[in-house]
């Protein structure tokens, strides 16, 4: 048994930090676009601040509880079907923007495809920690493990969000990589998924659209390539030190979505690059002490469930990054704990209780 010690006090310090500045940067990002729209400058960040309250108290509650408790068919089969349940029921409501990605009741309103992340993990944690002898084994091992996510990912691509269904992807491969898969195997699943990306990005008019975009921006700089290119103005207008919190001016209309997709671009430009790589450096060390707990937890389904939320929260800040940054296509993905959008910010927080149980159980 393991010396039970108290929490990892620098993820859980970390994650305080990268909370605050989000809320900062949620207000300094959507002020002007809130007073503009709805009457009051404080409408995203007050909806953000009670989203981060009760997901620190979710973090706060998860962390006092056995990880072990979650090693229990009774929980990851609810915890799977729930989740399909969810994004199923998406599609039974009014679309917004031809997607299907929220289900609504009244003020409450929350995107189905956040529970697939944790679902996700928890199932391939579950479902692996047995099965590492045998991982190359299609038909016992890896098709079973793998079909969770498969519905999931079919699910979200059909809401459509590419974008965290390449995390969901990302994610899955990691871990069955951690269990034992051979790169090749894995190279298998990717040219199987290459016609269904060819499908998704070429034959998907405004996919298509957006991928030239990236190509090639300055083609259209009022259209298809405006995201970009008013990114990339913000970066570059931030310069080492930025212009100042609260003064940057792509926001001012310039800018789409400056406090949930794009809202790095703002820090890069308030803050310069000293911000931004502060930002990026939190993300690092975040990441630096969940694998740390996966690697020095002695209980398989802990490594795997460690592993795997630290996972999704890198992969999905790479992609929200790299998107701002212009060195991926555009794709509507949070950065974790500082993009508004209330149902990731408290999944991912409740993420971070989970793992800092599992960090009481390491020395």
């Amino acid at each position: 048994m393991a010396k039970r010690v108290g929490v990892d006090k620098l993820l859980f310090c970390v994650t305080l930090i990268l909370v605050v500045i989000g809320l900062a940067m949620v207000f300094s990002a959507s002020v002007v676009m809130a007073k503009e729209r709805f009457g009051s400058p404080y409408y995203f960040v007050v909806r953000q601040a009670i989203w981060a309250a009760v997901g620190l108290a979710a973090m706060t509650l998860l962390m006092q509880i056995d990880y072990r408790k979650y090693n229990r068919p009774n929980v990851v089969f609810p915890a799977v079907a729930i989740t399909v349940i969810c994004l199923l029921a998406a599609f039974l409501m009014r679309d917004s923007h031809n997607t299907h990605r929220w289900i609504r009741f009244g003020l409450l309103s929350f995107q189905p495809s956040e529970l697939a992340k944790p679902a996700m993990v928890l199932f391939l944690a579950w479902f692996l920690q047995s099965r590492m002898q045998t991982i190359d084994d299609w038909r016992g091992t890896v098709l079973p493990a793998a079909l969770p996510s498969l519905v999931f990912i079919v699910l979200i691509l059909k809401e459509p969000d590419l974008g965290t269904a390449l995390v969901c992807a990302g994610v899955t491969a990691l871990m069955l990589y951690l269990a034992g898969m051979e790169v090749k195997y894995l190279g298998y699943a990717l040219l199987a998924s290459l016609p269904v990306l060819y499908l998704m990005l070429f034959r998907v008019k405004w996919r298509r659209d957006r991928l030239l975009a990236f190509i090639n921006p300055e083609a259209d700089p009022l259209g298809k390539g405006f995201h970009i290119i008013q990114s990339l103005i913000a970066v570059g207008t931030g310069g080492i030190f930025g212009l100042n919190y609260m003064e940057g001016r792509q926001k001012l209309f310039y800018l789409p979505e400056p406090h949930t997709d794009y809202i790095f671009a703002n820090i890069s430009e308030e803050l310069g690059l000293i911000g931004a790589l502060v930002v990026v450096g939190l993300f690092i060390i975040l990441g630096y002490r969940g694998i740390r707990a996966a690697v020095l937890s002695k209980d398989p389904f802990a490594r795997f469930l460690a592993f795997g939320i630290t996972a999704t929260i890198l992969i999905q800040a790479f992609f929200n990054i790299s998107v701002v940054l212009a060195l991926v296509p555009t794709k509507g993905i949070t950065l974790p704990f500082i993009s508004y959008g209330g149902t990731s910010l408290f999944i991912m927080l409740a993420l971070i209780g989970v793992l800092l149980n599992i960090t009481r159980e390491i020395e």
